[in-house]
């Protein structure tokens, strides 16, 4: 394919994307402008903690986890985490294309009511089993590292919007890289909460499998049924 028709094939791709989209992309550059306009040195230690884990010594004492700068990056999260998803279908699905806003607002719905219960569910538990000290640490600690992924998905969104046309490899890098942060992510939050692990064995399993796996897999298959 020569230069021009490159050229040509990146206008039409970019005329191709529904404003409203667009929209989504601009409301999370302005929800994450506003994390950093709340606390800048806050926001710098936190998008650092891939390298260095000084944002949880410093924030992670006393966690709140729905404090304004952590529910902006939250927003974040569900809006990004919900066009990945939605990008994800329309590359899989003949019937459903990138106008189908609708689709778009049912992915954003039930993956929103999908965090929300899990966490109450994770609140329920720790007050059942008297550990609600150590689960809000760790809840805090997850929905940190799952918020700078969302920032990680908001890239990969404006890649495969604007820059290159989707493709299965490509959707599988995208996927298979999130799925190896998490799975460090979530290393770093056990390793933090080792003696706990260790004295109720038995029921961390348990919850590995019922909250931690489990939930992701009925989501997969509500989506492939979608």
């Amino acid at each position: 394919m020569s230069k021009e028709n490159k050229a040509l094939d990146v206008i039409i791709r970019n005329t191709a994307i529904p404003d409203w989209i667009s929209l989504l992309i601009f409301l999370c550059l302005a929800l994450i402008a506003a994390a950093k306009l709340i606390n800048a040195s806050r926001f710098n230690e936190f998008i650092q903690l891939i390298n260095t884990n000084k944002y949880f010594l410093v924030h992670g004492k006393n966690p709140q986890i729905f404090n304004p700068f952590n529910t902006l990056l939250l927003l974040v999260q569900i809006i990004s985490a919900s066009l990945f998803l939605f990008i994800i279908l329309v590359y899989f699905r003949e019937d459903i294309s990138l106008q189908n806003q609708i689709v778009y607002i049912q992915i954003f719905g039930f993956y929103t009511l999908f965090i929300g219960l899990k966490f109450y569910i994770e609140k329920i538990i720790a007050t059942l089993f008297s550990v609600e000290k150590y689960m809000d640490t760790y809840l805090y600690q997850k929905l940190s590292y799952r918020n700078l992924i969302a920032l990680l998905l908001l890239v990969f969104n404006m890649i495969l919007l604007y820059a290159i046309a989707p493709s299965t490899y490509i959707l599988i890098i995208m996927v298979v890289i999130i799925v190896v942060f998490n799975i460090i992510s979530l290393g770093y939050s056990y390793k933090v909460q080792e003696k706990l692990v260790r004295g109720h064995l038995f029921y961390f399993i348990l919850y590995l499998c019922a909250l931690e796996i489990s939930p992701y897999f009925i989501l997969y298959k509500i989506l492939v049924r979608q």
